[in-house]
């Protein structure tokens, strides 16, 4: 048993050394969508911003294998998709907004319980969804 726990640690304490999930960028702003209100960008930093902006909160798991590697693979995923911080660059997928916060998509299920400040209420949701059907960023271009 000792060993095995010997083991474990050793591999823990190794795999902090793995560079991946450690680099924590926050790249400059470089355009935002033309929100139609401060609401909406307030709730949109609330519940999104983490994965899908360059103004990425890093929490102190964050720094911890193999935490950080989830945490690195979510933020780059999520400002593949959609970033609103670069509004500047073609977000193909900012059409899916309304629509993936009306499927109960986003937040990802597993992001709220340890931010629950994403967590949104109906009208909440509903504000942003209305919002984002109505921006023209937000709109399917053909």
């Amino acid at each position: 048993m000792v060993r095995r726990l010997a083991w474990l640690a050793g591999f823990f304490i190794l795999i902090q050394f793995i560079p991946y999930g450690h680099q924590h960028t926050n790249p400059p702003v470089t355009k935002e969508p033309a929100w139609d209100s401060p609401q909406t960008r307030a709730l949109a930093k609330r519940a999104c911003f983490d994965c899908h902006s360059n103004e990425t909160r890093w929490p102190w798991y964050s720094n911890v294998a193999p935490m950080s590697w989830l945490v690195q693979d979510d933020v780059d995923g999520g400002r593949h998709h959609l970033n609103f911080s670069e509004f500047d660059k073609k977000q193909g997928h900012a059409h899916h907004a309304a629509e993936e916060i009306e499927n109960g998509d986003m937040p990802i299920w597993f992001y709220v319980p340890m931010h629950s400040e994403a967590k949104l209420t109906a009208d909440e949701k509903a504000a942003l969804i209305s919002a984002f059907k109505k921006m023209p960023e937000f709109q399917e271009k053909d």
